[in-house]
């Protein structure tokens, strides 16, 4: 790909078109594609001195400044370090109507790293290309630039920006680069190669000459935009071909008989929750990040089983996230960017009550997704989360299950004890009881890889479900530290 820029030079198609008719282009397409809500980003990677603030500064002259953000993805931070490699990917992309240009990429660091084991390296590039994936299916329009420079032509810049008073210009990472131009040139025609994906593809630009890199650069951004802008509506409106069958019944051969004394429960809680603490404190010594996801029936006992799990844990180690129908910037996202935004550090818990998998339930059922929207979400999901578990966090899927006639003796109690804990969409979805229970029996089968099982705890007896929960947590634990 890099020999094939330089040979092709400038693509031809924009050889004879203006710079200042294609930024007139670009300011009317991004107001269409805010008016068409669809997030645009850019990604703008390339050699060291290859001019990529000289490109965007020409791409961005003459956009809205409200409408457009621009990140810049330098080498990796401690602080970066403490996530998955995809989180800050996902915590700088566009809402729904901006645009946003990435100052270098995510691919940087995969670029530069010359000593990454192949595993590694094959679980970074499956991730970004589930990332990247997810992001288009929801209708973003990715194009990735790389600017491509011979080590000559890099060689003559460095010296040139190092004499300029401006001395930020250059740094010891450029000097770095030039003396391995050729090792790292082979290790980027590989990236390049292996993450040039059909759904974002890379365009390579000889940028020799920067003012015809910048041309380049802006035809293929404003080409991609109206591309997408054409075709928008009729993928949204495309049938789906939806071949799964009728899932198995998983939640029916829960044996919801299994309940304690509270005699056995008093001797078990705490010694186990005693346990469960010292475990916690030993992951994060050992730095290995925790996840934990409770979902359920309405009133299965998912708060009083959180509550008792974590008696025993230093309060500093763990966050519990609530979720919620998302509003604000949430809903301005992709359905996964809120959850990418709470992950937890190495060493530490992140506890979500109710989660991702809100895609394949409610806003299945409720009609908030399309068929399309929430039938790749299984893919989507099993993605995600084999990136955590590649990234050695310890994953935790706790599913609560209760049969009718308790929720609605839980729900009758509630009324009369607790009523700000019962709602009106609590009695709705009681209605749709069978639908549910269907969306959940698939969502189980199809969302438990070897990787990421979900746990199905019997839930009839609280404080069956609660030890269960406990148990598990610890056994879990102690299988990841030994």
């Amino acid at each position: 790909m890099l020999d094939e820029a330089r040979e092709r030079g400038m693509r031809p198609e924009y050889a004879d078109v203006k710079r200042g008719d294609l930024k007139d282009r670009l300011e009317r397409l991004q107001r269409q594609a805010a008016d068409a809500g669809m997030p645009v980003l850019v990604q703008i990677d390339g050699w060291e001195c290859s001019g990529k603030g000289y490109v965007m500064t020409h791409l961005l002259r003459r956009l809205d400044a409200r409408g457009f953000s621009v990140h810049v993805f330098d080498h990796l931070t401690d602080e970066d370090r403490e996530y998955v490699p995809s989180q800050r990917y996902w915590q700088a992309i566009p809402a729904e109507g901006d645009i946003t240009v990435f100052d270098r990429s995510v691919y940087t660091g995969l670029m530069n790293r010359l000593d990454l084991d192949e595993a590694d390296d094959e679980a970074r590039i499956e991730a970004l290309a589930a990332t990247e994936k997810a992001l288009t299916d929801d209708g973003m329009v990715v194009v990735k630039f790389f600017l491509h420079i011979t080590r000559k032509q890099q060689s003559k810049r460095i010296e040139e920006y190092a004499s300029d008073a401006r001395e930020v210009l250059i740094s010891p990472h450029d000097r770095w680069q030039n003396r391995r131009y050729k090792k790292l040139a082979v290790r980027i025609e590989d990236v390049l190669e292996r993450t040039n994906f059909a759904f974002a593809p890379w365009h390579v630009v000889d940028a020799g000459h920067r003012k015809q890199a910048s041309i380049e650069v802006l035809g293929i951004v404003c080409d991609a935009i109206e591309s997408a802008l054409t075709t928008r509506e009729s993928v949204a409106q495309a049938p789906v071909d939806r071949s799964y069958g009728t899932p198995p019944d998983i939640l029916g051969e829960v044996p919801l008989d299994l309940a304690l004394t509270d005699e056995e429960y008093d001797e078990q809680l705490g010694p186990l929750q005693e346990e469960a603490g010292a475990l916690a404190y030993r992951l994060a010594q050992a730095d290995i990040p925790t996840l934990m996801v409770f979902e359920g029936m309405d009133a299965a006992g998912k708060g009083g089983a959180i509550r008792r799990l974590i008696k025993g844990f230093d309060p500093r180690l763990f966050r519990i996230n609530p979720t919620a129908a998302p509003e604000g910037k949430d809903k301005k996202h992709h359905y996964l960017w809120r959850f990418y935004n709470n992950l937890p550090a190495r060493g530490r818990i992140a506890i979500f009550d109710r989660s991702w998998y809100g895609r394949v339930m409610v806003e299945r059922i409720e009609e908030f997704a399309t068929q399309a929207e929430w039938d790749r979400a299984f893919g989507e999901i099993n993605a995600m989360e084999k990136e955590f578990t590649d990234d050695g966090m310890l994953l935790l899927k706790f599913f609560l299950y209760i049969d009718p006639d308790e929720q609605l003796a839980r729900f009758d109690a509630r009324a009369q004890d607790k009523p700000w804990k019962l709602t009106d969409e609590d009695w709705r979805n009681r209605e749709k009881w069978d639908q549910y229970v269907n969306a959940m029996n698939e969502m189980i089968a199809r969302t438990s890889p070897p990787n990421a099982p979900w746990t199905v705890v019997a839930g009839n007896d609280k404080q069956h479900a609660r030890i269960d929960v406990l148990k598990t947590f610890i056994e879990r634990a102690q299988q990841i530290l030994d």
